[in-house]
């Protein structure tokens, strides 16, 4: 058996493996069934925690609900930071995954924040097919005509300005723009509705998992593309499904988010027995 714990942010959860001192290896069948909310743990997002080396106290791989590898995870990383500051005594810790090195430190009263570095906003960066203005550009899916911004926070996002994000078709839509041509590597979509200089709703289509009731990086991008088009404050709060999160891009180009971190329980599972 293969102890794991359960972690959410803002109820984006996680089915988190230490493999610090012993390597987990996992398929994508694996990730599959362990995901499923019916017939395994559920969650949207699995995490493998494994040793940092000199740059980082520890380095993550991150796979979504459908098997495959992602670049970055922000919720999970202000997760694992939070454990390991927990663990260690420590008020700050520095996480390397495929999107980059992000540092985290202790906000207090259960919050974690997170630097998760500068926006990416040049098209070739995001990846985009072909040369696009990443700060608006109009997409046309299923006859509707959309207003776009692009970002990549370490992985790729397509945020749609929307009059009435509670209104907004996020299951139809969703799908379609996540494998359009345009995004290469597929594309989180966040439907984005600004209220006033600083407050965004925010409803998001996660790839490779569908509707979730928060993105850590997914709430970055929208911050940074509403604020490249003078629509917020540089300070902002993005409300999700499941909660808040606070977004400052800052001077030096970086974007913080700080939210809550929580683990519901813990557990063991035959990994043997999913394959």
């Amino acid at each position: 058996m293969t102890p794991f714990r359960k972690m959410h942010g803002l109820g984006n959860d996680f089915v988190v493996f230490d493999a610090r001192e012993k390597p987990i290896p996992l398929t994508s069948a694996q990730v599959r069934r362990l995901a499923d909310r019916h017939f395994g743990i559920g969650c949207d997002t699995v995490v493998v925690i494994g040793q940092g080396g000199a740059s980082a106290d520890a380095s993550l791989l991150f796979y979504n609900a459908d098997g495959g590898e992602i670049e970055a995870c922000g919720n999970a990383t202000r997760c694992v930071a939070g454990l390991l500051m927990d663990e260690r005594g420590l008020a700050r810790v520095k996480l390397s995954s495929r999107g980059g090195l992000l540092v985290c430190s202790d906000a207090g009263n259960g919050l974690v924040i997170a630097d998760m570095g500068a926006p990416r906003l040049e098209w070739t960066e995001i990846p985009l097919a072909e040369a696009v203005d990443t700060k608006n550009f109009a997409l046309t899916v299923e006859g509707a005509r959309l207003d776009a911004s692009a970002v990549s926070m370490g992985n790729p996002h397509c945020v749609l300005f929307v009059p009435d994000a509670e209104a907004a078709p996020v299951t139809m839509l969703g799908p379609r723009i996540e494998k359009l041509p345009l995004f290469p590597n597929r594309v989180n979509v966040e439907f984005a509705q600004v209220l006033d200089q600083g407050r965004i709703r925010m409803r998001v289509w996660e790839r490779g998992i569908g509707v979730t009731l928060a993105c850590g990086t997914g709430a970055c991008a929208t911050a940074v593309a509403a604020i490249r088009r003078g629509l917020v404050d540089r300070k902002v709060e993005v409300l999700l499904d499941g909660g808040a999160l606070t977004l400052e891009w800052r001077d030096d180009n970086h974007v913080w988010m700080t939210g809550p971190v929580a683990m519901p329980f813990r557990g063991e599972v035959d990994l043997a027995a999913l394959a």
